[in-house]
């Protein structure tokens, strides 16, 4: 039996969005156990009329909630009682929950994370590495996008190294192709960063690094695993992410514009809907916490119901995986300098 708890609030669609997702992963995985966090009287009105095992799910009562807006370290302290905080207790004190999920405030969970659940024996800082599908029909994954803003070139090299693990443990992925996010695929370009890194990962043992990578070939499956620090990992993603959703909005404008492009849409409806699909964000779940003492999955805040069911299943497969025992394998022969 895998135990996921889950914060259940903090997100646009919360805790209805939490408890419909919650749901739709007990029904697909016969060994899931969920512990729902958060107010229990709304949970319980969130899951009333809804049909879920009930001996598979549980509910602990946290009152308070976490906002965007509150200085992280300040409210990880003050609000111990929170759905936030409370989830990250028991994952730190019940050693028989093996993850978190949680779609609330990004800097809190992340203070959570390092300083309640705790770091992998090594682990200089944890990191974020969220998945996007390729245009060849693959995945690619983006390590570091926003936990660690001001990185050091060890700490890129750790991120080198777990989320290559992650790719071949969870992804089943034999040789994660990594590159190093840059201005210019020669190996001399970059700020000094960059440059430090370079032969880092071009020495490292263990991980396929193929050199640098321009972000504009992040979506075209020549690489698996994209290093990068958290400042330029989040612009990286947030970009990629407007570009698509503009894309979209012009394309839709320009088809309301002429009959003839609506009688045109009409007929290639079917290829429409699966472009939609291929960018939709809600279908690849969230950022999982490399290097923590246990999986920790940050969801979007405006996650549907799909998009948090598969973030519990990407605890799930990281457990099934033994991700962690790996990383900690993987680390233990990359100590820092």
């Amino acid at each position: 039996m895998i135990k996921v708890v889950m914060d259940c609030f903090g997100g646009d669609g919360s805790p209805r969005a939490n408890a419909d997702g919650a749901i739709a992963a007990l029904g697909k995985n016969a060994d899931l156990y969920m512990i729902l966090s958060g107010d229990e009287a709304q949970i319980k009105e969130a899951l009333s009329g809804k049909k879920y095992p009930a001996e598979r799910l549980e509910i602990l009562h946290a009152p308070t909630v976490i906002g965007c807006d509150e200085k992280p370290t300040e409210a990880i302290r003050a609000k111990r009682d929170s759905s936030m905080m409370a989830a990250a207790e028991l994952l730190r004190t019940d050693e028989t929950v093996a993850g978190m999920v949680s779609v609330g405030s990004t800097g809190a969970l992340i203070a959570a994370t390092t300083l309640r659940v705790g770091r992998l024996p090594g682990v200089m800082r944890p990191a974020f590495c969220p998945i996007l599908p390729t245009m060849t029909g693959g995945i690619v994954g983006i390590c570091d996008s926003g936990a660690v803003v001001d990185c050091s070139p060890e700490m890129l090299k750790q991120f080198a190294v777990m989320g290559s693990v992650y790719l071949q443990s969870a992804f089943g992925i034999e040789s994660p192709r990594a590159a190093l996010l840059n201005i210019g695929t020669e190996s001399e370009k970059g700020d000094k960063l960059r440059k430090e890194t370079y032969p880092l990962l071009e020495q490292l043992e263990g991980v396929n690094f193929v050199g640098n990578m321009e972000s504009r070939d992040l979506l075209t499956g020549k690489y698996d695993l994209i290093v990068c620090d958290g400042f330029s990992g989040n612009v990286l993603i947030k970009t990629t992410e407007g570009a698509c959703l503009e894309m979209l909005k012009m394309l839709k404008k320009n088809i309301y514009s002429s009959w003839k492009y609506k009688l045109g849409a009409l007929l290639q409806k079917k290829m429409f809907s699966q472009i939609k699909e291929f960018m939709n964000y809600q279908n690849y779940g969230g950022s999982v916490i490399l290097g923590a003492r246990k999986t920790v999955v940050k969801g979007h805040g405006s996650s549907d119901a799909r998009a948090i069911e598969v973030c519990i299943d990407q605890v799930c497969r990281a457990e099934n995986a033994r991700m962690n025992e790996k990383i900690s394998e993987a680390l233990s022969g990359h100590t820092a300098s």
